[in-house]
Formats: structure tokens, C-alpha cells, sequence
């Protein structure tokens, strides 16, 4: 392990030498590159000079303790230990800084939320999740922006995609895709009997152009009238933008915008998303045959996490955690989740474990 932390050593000081040079500014994308693998390799070598630091304070604390006796060789014993546990300390924080690090941390985050199976109450389920992440988004310093969405007729979500931009915004919001399955009395019941929804939440890192290049002629662009509520463009004019990726079969539909230029752009930084997204499963499945994708089919017996309503309770059924308080976490309060599914994700990494 030291000698490895010896070479990241070096190869940070190259790398801030590389930053230092200012024809670094003519290569975006390799001052981006350089800059991700600097930010990774500080917190290694960081923590590699502290725990030199302790290493040394425990060496020279044992040559002191060889050259005295009485009250002050005690003293300098219980220095010792207390030493040495803040050694051992640091050496687990090396070996959690040594732990692989998620290609897309730093990176800004597109989430698109679907009402599955349950009709018009999946549709409002997904409405209450998407207020979910942007309270939480709001609570954590971040900023959001809509991208696109369509609404239902009660005020739900069929589909609704928006960005989520903070420096940790992959690292915490990552674990978040998957079918997520609520358990109520929706709206539409007249009987007061508990119904079970289901909404799909899909989670993609934010592609800069440099990262996936797209060939205009491998797109399929129509136009067409905005439909649903909005402002007096809608119905007016052909702002509404679909692109079809042809290479792929990839659909992006974008209308909320007035402009059809915007509406475009907007479209095509979804499109960029999922194109990354796709190369990074792809390459993922060469490794792992059994990876399975985030949304599955988006049915209620396919389920990251169930909200029951009747019983003010969260369950995230991947780490087998229970919350009863579902009324805080609607309001933004996502933070025992994602720190619990952090966790759990550092923890299988040091055991070199999966989790099912």
C-alpha cells in the first residue's frame, strides 16, 4: 500500500506542475481531466501526510520513552497510546481514500422521474418525488433546473427531467435511480382503500460536449406545436423539439421552453447524458454480465424503496432500512438515506463485496 501511495505522491506533484503550466488552458479537456485527477489524488495525499505525521510523532515518542523512567516514562506511555490509535485511525482513512473512486464524482447530475404502473396516481407519486429531490437539492446548497416535463390531469408527472448541479450531487444523488413504490388512499379512491403505485427514477451524470461527440448527421430532428399548459407559444408556434439518435433509437422530446432553439439545446443535453450513460453500462457489462439496469420494468414488485403513507414509513430495501418518518423525507430530509447508502457502498468496497 505505501508504495503505491508513494508513486500517487509523485504523480500529484507532476500533475500540479501540468496545472501550473499556462498552455494547459489550450486543452479544455485536458485541464478538465487533469483537474478531476488532482482534486482525487489531494485527498490521498493528504491523507497520506498526516498519517506520516502520527508515524512520526509515535517513533520519537518511543525514542523518549527508552531515555526516561519513572512518572515520565508513564506520562509518555499514555502519549504513546493515544498515538498509536490516532495511527491506526489514519490508516483506515488511507485505506477508504485508496477505495476506487465513481468515474462521474464531481460531476452535475440529470434526473428524469416516470410515473410506472397506477395511472394517474403514479403520475402524482412522481410529482411528489420530484418536489422530494428539489427540496432536498435546496437543503444541500444546490442548484436545479428544469429541463423538461409533462404534466398529467390531476397536476402529476407522467415524465418530468430536470439538472441538479453541486460539486457532490453524483455522489449522493447516484443511488437514487431505480422503481420507487408508494402504498396509499390516491386521490382517485373513493373508498378510502390503500393502492400501490409505482414511479421509475432514472439518474445520469451531465455529458460535456468533450465527452460524447455527435454526429448531426445520426440525428432525427421534427418539430411540432407544444401542447398542455404554458404561455402563449403553446399551440401557437412549432417550438416543441424531438431528437431521435438514430445510431441508438434514443427519443428526447423537449417543449417547455418558448423558443425552439432552447428547447433543442435542452434536448440535446439530455441526449449527451444518456449516450455517456450508455457507454459507461456498456463497459460496466463487460465486466459484470449480471449488472442489471437502474429501472428494471418499472413494476411495483420491482423496488428500491417503498412509501407507506398509512404508516409514515420509509423503506430502502437494498440495505434493509426503515425510517418512520415519511412526512420529513417528502420535505427534502433525504439525508439518513443517501448517507446510509454511502455507507453501505464504502463498506462492500473495503469488504470487496457486492451488493445484490
Amino acid at each position: 500500500m505505501f508504495d503505491r501511495l508513494s508513486e500517487l505522491t509523485k504523480e500529484y506533484d507532476q500533475i500540479s506542475r501540468e496545472l501550473s503550466d499556462p498552455s494547459i488552458y489550450g486543452d479544455q479537456r485536458k485541464l478538465r481531466d487533469l483537474s478531476r485527477k488532482h482534486k482525487e489524488l489531494e485527498t490521498i495525499v493528504s491523507s497520506y501526510k498526516a498519517y506520516q505525521d502520527v508515524q512520526s510523532d509515535v517513533e520519537t515518542l518511543k525514542e523518549m520513552i527508552a531515555e526516561v523512567a519513572g512518572e515520565d516514562r508513564d506520562m509518555l506511555r499514555d502519549e504513546l497510546n493515544e498515538a498509536e490509535e490516532k495511527l491506526e485511525e489514519s490508516k483506515k482513512n488511507l485505506e477508504i481514500a485508496l477505495l476506487p473512486k465513481d468515474e462521474n464524482d464531481g460531476r452535475n447530475v440529470i434526473v428524469e422521474i416516470r410515473g410506472a404502473e397506477g395511472g394517474e396516481e403514479a403520475n402524482l407519486f412522481a410529482k411528489d418525488l420530484f418536489d422530494m429531490y428539489v427540496r432536498y437539492a435546496d437543503r444541500q446548497g444546490w442548484k436545479w433546473e428544469l429541463l423538461g416535463s409533462d404534466l398529467s390531469e390531476r397536476g402529476g408527472f407522467s415524465d418530468v427531467t430536470f439538472i441538479v448541479k453541486g460539486e457532490d450531487a453524483w455522489r449522493k444523488l447516484k443511488h437514487e435511480g431505480g422503481p420507487h413504490r408508494v402504498q396509499r388512499v390516491p386521490v382517485t379512491e373513493s373508498q378510502g382503500r390503500v393502492h400501490t403505485s409505482s414511479a421509475t427514477v432514472t439518474i445520469l451524470p451531465e455529458a460535456e460536449e468533450v465527452d460524447v461527440q455527435i454526429d448531426p448527421n445520426d440525428l432525427k430532428i421534427d418539430v411540432y406545436r407544444s401542447t398542455g399548459p404554458g404561455g402563449q407559444s403553446v399551440n401557437t408556434t412549432d417550438s416543441a423539439v424531438r431528437i431521435t439518435h438514430l445510431p441508438t433509437g434514443l427519443v428526447v422530446a423537449m417543449q417547455d421552453e418558448k423558443s425552439q432553439i432552447q428547447n433543442r439545446a435542452k434536448a440535446l443535453q439530455v441526449l449527451r447524458a444518456r449516450l455517456l450513460k450508455m457507454e459507461q453500462d456498456r463497459q460496466s457489462a463487460e465486466l459484470s454480465h449480471a449488472r442489471k439496469s437502474q429501472i428494471g420494468g418499472g413494476g411495483r414488485s420491482e423496488k428500491i424503496r417503498t412509501y407507506n403513507f398509512k404508516e409514515n414509513r420509509v423503506t430502502d430495501h437494498r440495505i434493509g432500512l426503515t425510517l418512520y418518518r415519511l412526512d420529513r423525507i417528502l420535505m427534502g430530509e433525504v439525508e439518513e438515506l443517501t448517507d446510509a447508502l454511502l455507507l453501505d457502498e464504502r463498506t462492500r468496497q473495503l469488504e470487496g463485496t457486492e451488493r445484490d
